[in-house]
């Protein structure tokens, strides 16, 4: 554009550097949004890790819960990692611009502001796959979890459902002639006390 046609795009200007802060600061605000649900993950996977540490569960399930809840908490830790955004920088802009007219200034500043937000939106992609892979490993790994204590358990509560004496029709439980006691007086077949 000529200095003339920018001049004359002063009001239009504006309303795209508005428009385009606007749009920085909801990026802003997603990036936020995605830091604390990525220290919510990793808590829950600390805190899951710790239940899981204190649990009698089946050995191959709970080694894979394990690994699941590391690269949860990797991830994690990935997403709020302190990156780099880009920004206007303020010094630049003041000496740039300062001697230069309001339309110009502002096809320069909305120029920039774009450049950010495509550079900031890849990074913020990148955050949110991270998220979403620390998520997925959360939830397969808190499932693989309630699977080893269940089957863990459930082999317990078998075992001990075996050894419970059987029970007549009666209601009664019956006891085996290898099992009975044997009680005072009682008396053999040939009549004589045992």
């Amino acid at each position: 554009m000529t200095p003339d046609e920018v001049e004359r795009q002063a009001e239009t200007l504006a309303l795209i550097n508005s428009e385009l802060a606007s749009r920085l600061d909801r990026q802003a605000d997603s990036l936020a949004k995605i830091d604390n649900k990525a220290v919510v993950v990793i808590g829950y996977a600390l805190a899951a890790t710790t239940f899981l540490a204190t649990r009698h569960a089946q050995p191959a399930l709970t080694a894979l819960a394990y690994a699941l809840f590391a690269v949860a908490i990797g991830f994690g830790i990935m997403v709020i990692a302190v990156r780099n955004y880009q920004d206007i920088e303020p010094r630049p802009l003041f000496v740039g611009y300062a001697p230069r007219s309001m339309a110009a200034t502002l096809a320069a500043v909305a120029a920039k502001r774009v450049k950010h937000f495509e550079f900031n939106r890849g990074r913020l992609n990148k955050k949110a796959w991270q998220w979403w892979t620390s998520l997925i490993a959360l939830v397969v790994g808190t499932t693989l979890m309630v699977a080893a204590i269940l089957v863990q358990t459930s082999g317990h509560d078998h075992g001990a459902r075996s050894r419970r004496p059987p029970v007549s029709s009666a209601g009664q439980p019956t006891v085996s002639a290898s099992r009975q006691p044997a009680s005072r007086g009682a008396r053999t077949g040939s009549g004589r006390a045992v």
